[in-house]
């Protein structure tokens, strides 16, 4: 049995981790803290598992008592703001698996991580400890790896939807990626921009040339073909959409040579064919069809000099608490679908 503590365990985020480790046959959830809710029950702050647990939230240990607090503990989530996990992961003994849900670890570039998260990187020494845990792209390193930066919900998306192509060489240019979300991607705390009021009837862009996503797609692209930083330009568009949750990217390619929808397809299944939570669809994908899931519906159409792919996942699903505990499956040898098969619902 895998023991388990979840450091912020009263957002979305850690919400869908409960939600999931609380039915994982090898899991045992030993703590979880919430500063704000430190003594109440789970339940009454996460009323949808009513019934379920009888854990209560405690307060998050002070950097110091870490060690202490977490000995017994084999893996910890981290459900934290970006900026706290800087603190607290070097306090954390090496003898327990870390995976950061937030964007503190991901990028290798103290620069990048200045511009695009407003704050300097105060761990690189202990960044360098860390793999991007794009559970289909880097599995063979999370096997071995102790530490893992959770790759951010859009990051996710517009990764999964080109790796085919930039790791075949087959895309050249610029990439437009059109990206689309649901308002539980901006967090339970309510702002200007995220009330409900607000986003229920409304459709905007927002972050135009600076979303954090952005340099850690840049990054995992580069590793995958060297010549992509290079010879590509990324354009990178957000927008907020009426719906809760969903993550629905339209990207456009321009591939180095002429394909048909045929030839796009044979490139996809012989990177995801055998990818039990990578679906690829007839036509477009529909974000009904993931929500609630680990899955990501995968489409494309090609004419001439274009290829459009079409990604929908859930993203606080696949693209958080789903994703982390498919990393921690495999970083503890145990069967990488366990837990996290899914079904959704229809309608």
């Amino acid at each position: 049995m895998i023991r388990v503590g979840i450091l912020g365990g009263s957002g979305y985020g850690g919400s869908e981790l409960l939600r999931i480790l609380l039915f994982h046959p090898q899991v045992e959830i030993a703590r979880v803290t919430a500063n704000e809710h430190a003594g109440k029950r789970v339940d009454a702050v996460h009323p949808n598992l009513t019934r379920l647990t009888d854990l209560r939230f405690e307060a998050m240990p002070d950097p110091r008592e870490l060690a202490r607090k977490l000995e017994s503990i084999d893996c910890v989530f981290l459900g934290l703001p970006h900026g706290q996990a800087l603190d607290i992961v070097p306090s954390i003994p090496r003898s327990v698996k870390v995976i950061d849900l937030s964007g503190d670890f991901r990028l290798n570039d103290a620069d990048a991580f200045k511009r695009f998260y407003g704050r300097e990187h105060t761990a690189m020494e202990t960044q360098r400890d860390f793999v991007y845990g794009l559970t289909e792209v880097n599995r063979n390193q999370i096997k071995e790896a102790t530490r893992i930066a959770n790759p951010g919900c859009f990051a996710s998306a517009l990764e999964l939807g080109l790796f085919p192509l930039v790791a075949s060489g087959l895309a050249k240019g610029k990439v437009i990626a059109d990206m689309k979300t649901g308002s539980s991607g901006s967090g339970a705390k309510a702002a200007a921009n995220t009330h409900h009021p607000k986003r229920a009837n409304s459709f905007y862009a927002y972050k135009m040339f600076e979303h954090q996503h952005q340099p850690e797609v840049e990054q995992l692209l580069a590793s995958v073909n060297s010549k992509w930083s290079g010879e590509n330009d990324l354009v990178f568009q957000v927008h907020s959409i009426p719906v809760v949750r969903g993550i629905f990217a339209s990207i456009y390619v321009t591939p180095t040579k002429p394909m048909r929808r045929d030839d796009v397809g044979d490139v996809f299944r012989e990177y995801y064919g055998e990818e039990f939570f990578i679906r690829l669809v007839e036509g477009s994908p529909d974000i009904n069809w993931v929500k609630n899931t680990n899955f990501v519906d995968i489409g494309y159409a090609a004419m001439g000099d274009t290829v459009i792919v079409f990604v929908a996942l859930d993203n606080l699903v696949k693209g958080a608490a789903g994703q982390a505990v498919q990393n921690m499956n495999l970083m503890f040898g145990i069967e990488e679908r366990m837990g996290l098969v899914l079904p959704g619902s229809n309608p």
